[in-house]
């Protein structure tokens, strides 16, 4: 493992990580930053290596499992101090450690269902989606022009290693939809539904449709679902957080195909 001293900010590599806080940057290099050990780590035991690693001088020192196992399967890392970690840490604490992965998307597979996210505006409930997701099988995530970054680090830090484990495609002026549309049903989540998710049969694959977290699902969308579902509460609420939604709804479909 070769160990490479970077002492100063004016190095092009912390350079690139600084500016990697922009989605235009992002979308530019084709790469995204994570600042969080276990995800780095649980990334890299998927068989995902970081194309670049940055560990702060404390961090080496403090070590652990984790940390240890990054290491050992590692070719090269960039030793640096706590004030370049600061001055590129999106972070208000800097974790002492940051792996700079190149992006993860890849094409859908039609043959398992999918989370359609349409104008998930917020990028923690995006993450959560992301996470949930894969919590309950679902390989496929799909997100439009109006959602929050999937690259954001607080997407990133809500997904936690979901984003090394889904593909995940992006939709430009519904095209994406319409292929989805032909293959398998759609339901739409919608607090005005008529049909409620425990009187959903089994439905595999199915492709399952999120709002914006204010609006909801797009009109345009929600028209063309086969079904548009809600969540029975006690109306004492106006609406769920849409994270919220998709776990139960998530739920209920996977507990079905049980």
């Amino acid at each position: 493992m070769k160990k490479n001293i970077i002492s100063s900010v004016s190095n092009e590599k912390i350079k690139l990580l600084k500016k990697m806080s922009r989605k235009s940057v992002r979308d530019e290099i084709g790469q995204f930053v994570v600042e969080n050990l276990i995800i780095i780590h649980d990334a890299m035991r998927a068989g995902v290596k970081p194309a670049a690693l940055f560990i702060s001088a404390d961090m080496l020192k403090a070590s652990g499992k984790k940390l240890q196992y990054v290491l050992d399967n590692t070719d090269e890392f960039f030793l640096i101090n706590e004030k370049i970690n600061k001055y590129f840490s999106v972070l208000s604490k800097p974790s002492g450690i940051a792996a700079i992965f190149n992006k993860q998307e890849k094409k859908i597979d039609f043959n398992n269902s999918i989370i359609y996210c349409n104008a998930v505006s917020d990028p923690g409930n995006l993450g959560t989606i992301l996470r949930t997701a894969i919590a309950f099988d679902i390989n496929n995530v799909v997100v439009d022009a109006g959602c929050a970054d999937i690259y954001n680090p607080k997407t990133i830090n809500a997904a936690k290693d979901a984003i090394f484990k889904i593909n995940i495609s992006r939709d430009e002026n519904l095209k994406l939809f319409e292929k989805i549309k032909s293959k398998l049903l759609i339901f739409a989540a919608d607090v005005k539904g008529r049909v409620d998710i425990k009187d959903i049969g089994k439905q595999r694959p199915f492709c399952l449709v999120l709002g914006n977290e204010a609006n909801g699902v797009d009109e345009q969308i929600a028209s063309q679902a086969d079904k548009l579902i809600s969540i029975r509460t006690s109306g004492k609420i106006e609406s769920l957080n849409v994270a919220v939604s998709a776990g139960i709804i998530m739920h209920a479909m996977w507990s079905k195909k049980r």
